[in-house]
């Protein structure tokens, strides 16, 4: 009778365990189902003429892209490259399509190599790029994005951007948490992340990055319902 006791207590147990973690698992796609990230700017410009640290060609058409701006001193933003490294490179290499490309500026070549033997410590970071061009090219590309920072004077800059297949922006037209809402703190717009701030990248950025990747694994499903052409319209009447 003990016996039979112990076993119902375990199996009482092992419900209560599992069934908060099953509802999760459902309910995480199915949210992410009718919450795709948001184009927030369309038509970035590519970096065709940019030239490789590996001789390869560059490009941002056609890959998910994390894309960010070292300047003239990459080893200054050894933090940014660390966070980003620990926090977005390490969780998402393994997935097809994605890479994380650094632009710096051309004659910044020795600081780089100096800035991949502290950041590539244990592998060879296939997916990750350092794309070299001009300051005009460099502030082109920029210009093309929608940020709500300045590029600095050496080319650099703390956020990062994410770009998908389609050369388009993405990012949060409604930036507030749910706490947020129900406080009904003002609506502000995500176009980028901070690469210096670790709560930032490793709870909203990666999140973010990981619901890009479930839009296109839907996409090859015939399962998503795309909404973002009409969000993206509206952001950019706002900002027009």
């Amino acid at each position: 009778m003990k016996k039979l006791t112990k076993v119902k207590r375990y199996l009482v147990l092992g419900i209560l365990f599992f069934l908060p973690v099953a509802f999760l698992l459902m309910l995480y796609p199915a949210k992410h189902n009718y919450e795709p990230l948001d184009v927030v700017n369309e038509k970035v410009t590519d970096i065709t003429g940019f030239r490789s640290d590996r001789g390869e060609p560059l490009l941002l058409k056609n890959h998910i892209t994390v894309l960010g701006f070292l300047g003239k001193s990459p080893l200054d933003h050894m933090i940014a490259a660390s966070n980003l490294k620990e926090l977005v490179y390490d969780k998402f290499k393994g997935f097809k399509t994605f890479q994380l490309v650094i632009v710096v500026p051309e004659g910044t070549e020795e600081e780089v190599e100096a800035l991949k033997k502290e950041i590539n410590t244990y592998e060879d970071l296939k997916y990750w790029h350092y794309a070299f061009a001009s300051e005009g090219e460099i502030k082109m590309l920029y210009h093309s994005l929608k940020a709500d920072v300045n590029l600095k004077a050496d080319l650099s800059l703390d956020e990062v951007f994410i770009i998908d297949k389609d050369l388009n922006q993405r990012g949060r037209i409604d930036g507030r948490d749910e706490r947020a809402v129900e406080n009904n703190k003002p609506a502000f717009g995500v176009y980028a992340y901070n690469a210096i701030k670790v709560a930032e990248i490793k709870n909203m950025m990666s999140d973010d990055v990981r619901i890009l990747f479930t839009e296109y694994r839907q996409k090859r499903k015939g399962k998503f319902d795309d909404s973002n052409t009409r969000r993206a319209n509206e952001i950019n009447k706002k900002h027009e």
